[in-house]
């Protein structure tokens, strides 16, 4: 993701998106595919096709002074031509910052009123089956634990039967010793590999059955913030500009 302003300089000439550009038939075409990063170099690449794989990607975010900017940007910045691109509150002085925060904070008081109720409501639903996926897991690994015990100590108990008549006779009774053990082993795994799947098939239909619930829910959450968001910017993004405006909001070298 760039930041603003980002540019590409291609053959001496400078390439970079402005509102104008958006507006045009082309810049309706592919603006679903840039509005996520519209400051980015992919976004120009999207719109000028002329510069796929070539061109040097720039891009500055300090606005201390105009000169850190290709003259071309710098005229469009004074004059607006920007406003759907992005925006840097280093463009404006002590004044418009005031009067920007103003509008901001409000906007965003809003959109966190929208967005924390949505989120509660999503968090109830999550958790509850979340809640209702662990009542499911926790007596279906009980089971295997079970089953798996037992198993894993009659294994245990005819291992160490073996190991102590080995013991008794030493190396004549190795490969007896071996046969007993890989048995009982091989019947412990046989046990505990049907339990193991008994357990997975009940935990991984729990699991789906949450997963199901939990991206229902994400996204009825995301239907009610995802808007709230978009009001956000769409107050937030626009005042900037309107407060920029106004010469005496600006900082004096963008004026």
């Amino acid at each position: 993701m760039s930041e603003f302003v980002s540019w590409i300089k291609y053959k001496d000439k400078i390439y970079f998106l402005k509102d104008s550009d958006l507006n045009t038939k082309e810049g309706r075409k592919v603006y679903p595919k840039i509005k996520d990063d519209i400051c980015g170099h992919g976004a120009i690449k999207e719109y000028y096709i002329e510069l796929k794989n070539r061109g040097m990607e720039k891009e500055c975010t300090d606005f201390s002074s105009p000169k850190n900017f290709p003259e071309e940007i710098v005229k469009a910045i004074k004059v607006g031509k920007l406003s759907r691109i992005g925006f840097s509150l280093d463009l404006l002085n002590d004044r418009g910052s005031t009067e920007y925060e103003k509008i901001q904070q409000s906007a965003w008081a809003e959109y966190e009123k929208i967005q924390q109720s949505a989120w509660a409501e999503y968090e109830k639903i999550q958790q509850s089956a979340l809640a209702e996926y662990e009542k499911i897991k926790q007596p279906a690994l009980a089971e295997y634990e079970k089953i798996k015990q037992p198993a894993l100590a009659e294994y245990e108990k005819i291992k160490q039967s073996a190991l102590a008549e080995y013991k008794k006779i030493e190396q004549s009774a190795w490969a007896e010793y071996e046969k007993i053990q890989q048995s009982a082993l091989a019947e412990y795994k046989k046990i505990e590999q049907s339990a193991w799947a008994e357990y997975e098939k009940i935990q991984q239909s729990a699991w789906a059955e949450y997963e199901k619930i939990q991206q229902s829910a994400l996204a009825e959450y995301e239907k009610i913030q995802q808007p709230a968001w978009a009001e956000y910017e769409k107050i937030q993004q626009p005042a900037f500009w309107t407060i920029f405006a106004d010469l005496k909001n600006r900082n004096e070298k963008w004026r």
